[in-house]
């Protein structure tokens, strides 16, 4: 039986959430039940979303837009600018997502089925924290929540920043979430920039000659950070990949700490390992089997 699964992202600036979601679309072990957008122009993730839908013949799954703007709003929303690029044409305008709110549509599907619906996160974590908060009985209901996100840096890799993209976007959210109580695997930054994608695959993506291949491989090529370097961090889809085969990665029973505040820290995320007796509900991956992922995530996709 296919994980039921809701995919929670902001796809269109990484290119990440977009490979995300094209791993889901090549994996029978996931029954994707919609998708749900975060923040920035929600609108614009959802009409991504549907086009490359749309391209693989998928017209069935709903997208859903959630939440703009984090819950405070210290910051600004960071937008790269080249969302949509070379995906969406100016006539499509008309691809909308459905009329429900994607906090609601979380909540509905959670509570309609519970313990079935496997929550996957690769975005920052407003929706999540809303539909938590709006559900008390959400967490129990939930069969889990796996997130892409979060960092542990030691001294072999000080090159990572201190606090990772989608906590440090809504930091009050991601301690929502973290102190929910649901059961939950944290696939961090530290881990996620140890698997890539480099121009080898992307050609092997686009010769597999169906035009969601070609838009894939042409986001792909696009994407400032590929274009300049010639590969690019497989984050998002790595936390698919454990949602499929958690023997990918080493998992690790934790306790994580959100910093809500601090000039330098707001939005860091302090790991340490369970006191006795402490409820280990979160599990954080400390290793993976890189090669093995790399080549199960192209033979995936180029499918």
């Amino acid at each position: 039986m296919p994980t039921r699964i809701i995919l929670d992202t902001d796809i269109g600036t990484d290119v990440d959430d977009c490979l995300a979601l094209a791993l889901i679309l090549g994996s029978p072990e996931l029954a994707l039940e919609g998708i749900t957008c975060v923040y920035g122009n929600v609108l614009l993730r959802a009409r991504i979303a549907l086009k490359l839908l749309a391209l693989r013949g998928l017209h069935h799954i709903p997208v859903f837009g959630g939440a703009e703007q984090p819950l405070t709003r210290r910051d600004g929303i960071y937008w790269e600018g080249h969302e949509g690029q070379g995906l969406l044409e100016p006539a499509e305008e008309n691809l909308m997502p459905q009329s429900e709110s994607a906090v609601d549509f979380i909540i509905r599907t959670v509570m309609n089925n519970p313990g079935q619906i496997h929550l996957i996160c690769i975005g920052p974590l407003t929706n999540a924290a809303l539909a938590f908060l709006k559900e008390p009985h959400l967490a129990q209901n939930l069969a889990h929540l796996t997130l892409m996100g979060g960092v542990v840096r030691g001294m072999n890799r000080l090159d990572l920043p201190y606090c990772e993209h989608n906590i440090v976007c809504d930091p009050d959210s991601a301690h929502i979430v973290f102190t929910s109580g649901a059961p939950i695997t944290v696939v961090p930054l530290d881990i996620t920039t140890l698997v890539k994608i480099d121009k080898a695959g992307l050609e092997r993506i686009r010769k597999a000659g169906m035009p969601f291949h070609a838009a894939v491989a042409d986001q792909i090529a696009r994407y400032p950070r590929f274009a300049a370097q010639g590969q690019t961090s497989l984050h998002d889809p790595l936390a698919v990949g454990v949602v499929i085969d958690p023997t990918l990665v080493q998992l690790q029973p934790v306790h994580i700490d959100v910093e809500t505040a601090g000039r330098h820290s707001a939005g860091a995320t302090w790991v340490r390992t369970l006191h006795p007796g402490e409820l280990a509900n979160i599990q954080i991956a400390t290793a993976v089997d890189s090669t093995r992922f790399e080549n199960f995530f192209i033979e995936r996709v180029e499918q």
